[in-house]
């Protein structure tokens, strides 16, 4: 009877404070003046609706579900004589404890809270005549749990208060629940906006970096499949950049320069520097600035062909040119790699062909093969020999002497051999201009070239390459052994050349200077090259010294060591003139023959 009782005064305290009455005077009801049908109210539970009007205007006042929680169970007292034992909020389908909740019940109340499965109970609490585990309901969804407890049983009235505290904080929880919905999903339509015009934007410059990409790749591939070459690409590169374009072959000599500002005369490069540099590129990924250059390596399959580079003083390069200068690298390493295969081609064909003519073949396939490579045979040739200190015959040297002879204007045919290169050359070289552009392009003057006296045949190639061999191999064991030395030039020395009878040679070596090469081997002297090298420098003793690395005390007593062991006379014309013959084809002929 009690229940029904307190469930009707419920009902009617929801009733009226959905549509609270007013007297006369304008004040809210109290005990005596309340409306047909409402529980009679003591002037303390007067007091209680009063707080529990001002607390509910605070509760909706709270934007925060957890602050108006904490609120609610703070002035639980405006409802009655109640104690907030612990508050629940329902957060993402899990029940989570209001921090200020009763340590002590925590465990217990949680356990009761989750056996209610969304109803409301009563709740037992030590020390607590009456208890009660009230649903904060909304309009959609359970909000959460208020657990309240008293020392006495409520009145009726206290009952309503506390039923309307409850209803107004479910009520204020699902106006925060709306508030931060809207709230969150104004935020997220925002993020959403921004989204879609940051994509929208991405999109635009997709689609102009895309139709950029294309206008270049179409451009450079039209000028690789015309067959442009160096001077198309720069000048298409620069259209699309307006900027200077250029291209240097490995070494840093210019092969190509399209725009305004072109260096007249070309600086020379520095091998130490221009290696560096090479290196410091490769190491990046894509083009790299360097001074007032943006530069990239031409180098498929790892192999560094050329440089590519825009002169961009003012740093006005942006991604565009970056891509144009990609995308010309591409095309420009497609052309030196082509370029490559077809020089890799004719050095082969060339190799093959100088092999043969240097072993000696048929006049007949002679002259058909050099006229399938595009080479004149029939023309008076001259054989010459190359051979840089420290340079292996490889294809990169063998490369660099064409490129050389070809910018001194000797026609050739050209091969590689295990120490030196062989030039078949059109007509006599000249052979000092092609030491000096060697000597540029290696950047080093350590090097000797042999050429041979003319040959009218293919037949005689054979031997003028060994006459070519022989100028070299007297340039090297002469005072100055860096330069060029032509066989016809040779006097003397020609005589000493392959073909003549070694056993003739050796004998009169003997004849002139068994004594010194005995003594030379017993006591581990240098007797022999002594002599050699005072005839080389022309009997000048102070020359001599030098070139030795001895006194002039030491060559004096040295020479008059050689005059007694040998008993020949140098002040003697004759003696003098045999014994320099002598030194000279020890040391040029028979060192290299036992």
């Amino acid at each position: 009877m009690a229940g029904s009782r307190a469930h009707d005064l419920y009902r009617r305290c929801s009733e009226q404070e959905s549509t609270p009455s007013r007297d006369d005077s304008g004040q809210h009801p109290s005990a005596a003046t309340a409306g047909p049908g409402a529980p009679e109210l003591t002037p303390s539970e007067a007091d209680h609706v009063q707080e529990l009007m001002a607390l509910s205007g605070a509760l909706f006042d709270m934007p925060d579900e957890g602050d108006i929680l904490r609120l609610a169970m703070t002035h639980i007292a405006a409802a009655g004589p109640y104690i907030a034992e612990a508050g629940y909020l329902e957060v993402d389908g899990h029940l989570v404890p209001s921090p200020a909740n009763e340590q002590i019940h925590a465990v217990a109340l949680d356990r009761r809270v989750a056996e209610l499965a969304g109803g409301d109970g009563p709740v037992d609490v030590p020390g607590r005549q009456w208890g009660r585990i009230l649903g904060l309901r909304g309009l959609e969804r359970l909000h959460g749990y208020l657990v309240v407890t008293s020392h006495s049983q409520p009145t009726e009235a206290e009952r309503c208060l506390l039923a309307t505290l409850v209803r107004h904080t479910a009520v204020a929880l699902s106006v925060a629940v709306a508030q931060r919905r809207r709230l969150g999903d104004e935020s997220e339509l925002h993020q959403l906006r921004q989204t879609r015009t940051a994509l929208q934007r991405q999109l635009i410059s997709t689609v102009a970096e895309l139709g950029y990409q294309r206008a270049v790749h179409a451009l450079m591939a039209d000028v690789v499949d015309a067959g442009g070459g160096d001077d198309a690409i720069t000048r298409a590169l620069h259209t699309l950049t307006g900027l200077p374009a250029l291209i240097e072959d490995r070494f840093g000599r210019l092969r190509s320069w399209a725009g305004p500002g072109r260096p007249d005369p070309y600086p020379e490069p520095d091998p130490v520097r221009r290696e560096e540099m090479l290196h410091a590129v490769a190491r990046e990924i894509g083009p790299v600035r360097m001074k007032d250059r943006l530069i990239t390596l031409v180098r498929p399959h790892g192999e560094v062909l050329g440089v590519l580079a825009l002169v961009d003083a003012r740093d006005e390069a942006d991604e565009y040119t970056v891509l144009a200068l990609e995308h010309a690298a591409t095309s420009l390493s497609l052309e030196m790699t082509h370029l490559r295969h077809l020089v890799e081609v004719e050095l082969r064909l060339h190799r093959e062909l100088v092999d043969d003519l240097l072993a000696g073949t048929d006049e007949t396939s002679a002259y058909a093969r050099s006229e399938a490579v595009g080479h004149d045979l029939h023309r008076t040739h001259y054989i010459v020999v190359v051979q840089w200190l420290n340079r292996a015959a490889e294809d990169s040297f063998t490369q660099t002497v064409g490129r050389a002879a070809s910018a001194v204007g000797i026609r050739s045919l050209l091969a590689g051999r295990p120490d030196h290169v062989v030039l078949i050359a059109d007509a006599r070289p000249n052979a000092q201009a092609l030491y000096e552009a060697i000597a540029r392009q290696t950047g080093t003057r350590s090097g000797t070239i042999g050429v041979s006296a003319p040959c009218d045949r293919p037949d005689d190639i054979p031997h003028r390459y060994q006459e070519a061999r022989r100028a070299l191999e007297v340039r090297r064991q002469s005072r100055e052994r860096y330069g060029v030395t032509f066989f016809d030039e040779l006097g003397l020395y020609r005589i000493l050349g392959p073909g003549n009878d070694y056993r003739e040679l050796e004998t009169f070596v003997n004849e002139w200077l068994e004594q010194l090469i005995d003594y030379d081997s017993r006591h581990q002297t240098a007797m022999v090259e002594t002599l050699s090298r005072y005839f080389d420098c022309g009997g000048n003793y102070d020359e001599t010294a030098d070139s030795l690395a001895i006194h002039r005390s030491t060559l004096r007593y040295r020479l008059q060591r050689i005059r007694e062991i040998s008993g020949s006379d140098l002040a003697n014309v004759e003696d003098r003139l045999n014994l320099q013959v002598a030194t000279r084809v020890w040391k040029i002929v028979l060192r290299g023959h036992g």
